[in-house]
């Protein structure tokens, strides 16, 4: 029998990497070798369905349900528990909505979400609730839209992770926005290089060199242990292309809400060149009461990091408030 002339298709690592993502409850916790009394905790058939990465997987301590990081990713019953001011819509995106795909909530700018696909599946993310549109793929719309609208200069790409696109579709839709001349700034919110670094590979970095409008990246660690040396590599390639890199992390209850653990995770970053940017109070999504800090534990770490960092070092503490005009800062103990 002749072979086939026709070209076969080998997907890029970081997809190969991303099929070894845990989506099995009962898989992740053999893995993690939890007993009776904890799998008693575990929520077997969460609505938000479980997904997390391998390398995060390997840094988890066997045996507990404290570790920092497991607590970010394995659904337990207390998401049961709720609460009335715990919404579907934590921060006000549907009214904002101007298309399927596209959020107008602030001045100048606009939030595009790309995608509902993430590389992994946070407890606490406000955007589980979010009516995603599936169907349609393109962005003709809403590049249309934002051509439209002179006064919006920043595109915001977000989802779901805009770098779960493949690279091919990114390209199409960043030439899209070049094209567009009162767009000066194009920004990617993104957490998967925290899970799967791979993704910064050699094509995305060639395509982000080619887009001639200045990008900022916005990455979102919440904890030390999520950035290792493979990771602030990956990232540190991105930074050498002239794209600032800030990060954003949650304040969260038994995650990160002592001081050493903040101020090891800022010092990390600065050391990778990442600016710490925003520390979010808990967006009260649904299902999420257990992961809730008292405001005044989260002013209280702020000042404590003032002294013991540099100025430069210091995220925001913000909250959302729904059709205020930008984040609003916590301040005063």
């Amino acid at each position: 029998m002749l072979k086939s002339s026709l070209p076969t298709f080998s997907p890029p690592l970081w997809r190969k990497v991303m099929r070894q993502n845990f989506v099995d409850i009962e898989k992740l916790m053999d893995f993690l070798q939890l007993q009776a009394h904890d799998r008693s905790q575990v929520l077997k058939n969460p609505r938000f369905v479980l997904n997390v990465p391998m390398r995060l997987a390997e840094k988890i301590v066997k045996g507990s349900l404290g570790d920092p990081i497991l607590r970010q990713f394995l659904p337990l019953i207390n998401e049961e528990s709720l609460a009335d001011d715990f919404a579907l819509d934590p921060v006000g995106d549907a009214p904002c909505k101007i298309s399927n795909k596209l959020i107008h909530k602030y001045e100048g700018r606009v939030l595009l979400i790309v995608t509902s696909a993430c590389a992994m599946h946070c407890r606490y993310c406000f955007r589980q609730f979010f009516d995603y549109e599936v169907q349609d793929k393109s962005f003709d719309e809403e590049l249309k839209i934002i051509a439209g609208d002179p006064s919006i200069h920043e595109v915001i790409l977000s989802g779901g992770d805009p770098l779960s696109l493949d690279t091919s579709a990114l390209s199409l839709l960043l030439k899209g926005i070049e094209k567009i001349p009162h767009v000066k700034l194009i920004r990617f919110h993104t957490r998967f290089p925290i899970g799967i670094p791979e993704r910064i590979d050699d094509l995305f970095l060639g395509l982000l060199e080619s887009i001639h409008k200045q990008i900022w990246f916005v990455i979102h660690s919440n904890h030390p242990l999520e950035l290792d040396d493979e990771v602030l590599f990956a990232l540190k390639k991105v930074r050498q292309l002239g794209i600032p890199i800030l990060n954003q992390a949650v304040l969260l209850k038994g995650i990160n809400d002592d001081l050493a653990t903040q101020q090891k995770l800022h010092e990390r970053l600065i050391e990778g060149g990442i600016i710490p940017y925003y520390l979010h109070q808990l967006d009260k999504v649904q299902g999420t009461t257990h992961f809730e800090v008292s405001p005044l534990v989260g002013m209280t770490l702020i000042e404590e990091l003032k002294k013991q960092l540099p100025g430069y070092a210091v995220p925001r503490y913000v909250k959302e408030v729904p059709g205020q005009p930008g984040k609003t800062e916590i301040a005063g103990v």
